[in-house]
Order: structure tokens, then C-alpha cells, then sequence
């Protein structure tokens, strides 16, 4: 979560508890789901929204899924693109002593 361990949400937890101490904590922690949960719903309400106006079915899209680096991954990393790159460069072979590289006349 966050690229945080368990030591890191433990010290945040007694930072907490020192601060605003254990008679207001329950309450900020309640704060703080409502907050998450109305973004969340906030979210889901704005990909229900777009998915009417464009006219497609949006409800199996996450939000990752607008993230240019997955999109990336996806193009370029995508298993059968793998596996023809791989196979390619399996079936190139190096050249043997003397032989002569193909050569193509029409290639510019």
C-alpha cells in the first residue's frame, strides 16, 4: 500500500496516537473512511457518467487502465508480441565463417 510496510503504518499509527490522542482518534479514522468512501463513489459516478455520453459500457474499466505507462506496457509487452520477438530472434541464426549474409535487391 503506498510502497509502505508494516514498520511504516506502525510509527504512523503511534505518531497518530501521540497527536491527536486515543479520545479523538476513532472519530478521524471515521472521518477519514467517509472521505475515501465518497471519492470512491464520486469515481464511480463520473465513469457511469462518461460511459452514458460516449455511449459504451465503461463498468469493466479501471482506472489504471487510463494510465499511459499501462497502456505502453500493454502495447508493447503483451504476451504474444513476446513470444513472436522470442521467436524470431530464436530462429535468427549467426552468420558461419565465409558465409554470405541474405541480401535483399529491393530493400532501400
Amino acid at each position: 500500500m503506498f510502497g509502505m510496510g508494516w514498520a511504516e503504518i506502525g510509527v504512523i499509527a503511534v505518531v497518530a496516537m501521540l497527536v491527536f490522542g486515543p479520545e479523538r482518534l476513532p472519530e478521524l479514522a471515521r472521518q477519514a473512511g467517509g472521505f475515501v468512501r465518497t471519492v470512491k463513489q464520486m469515481a464511480d459516478n463520473a465513469k457511469n457518467d462518461l460511459g452514458r455520453e460516449i455511449g459504451q459500457d465503461l463498468s469493466g474499466l479501471q482506472l489504471r487502465d487510463l494510465d499511459p505507462r499501462e497502456a505502453v506496457r500493454r502495447t508493447f509487452l503483451d504476451e504474444p508480441a513476446r513470444t513472436s520477438v522470442a521467436a524470431k530472434a530464436v530462429a535468427a541464426r549467426s552468420l558461419r565463417p565465409g558465409e554470405k549474409p541474405p541480401f535483399d535487391a529491393e530493400a532501400t
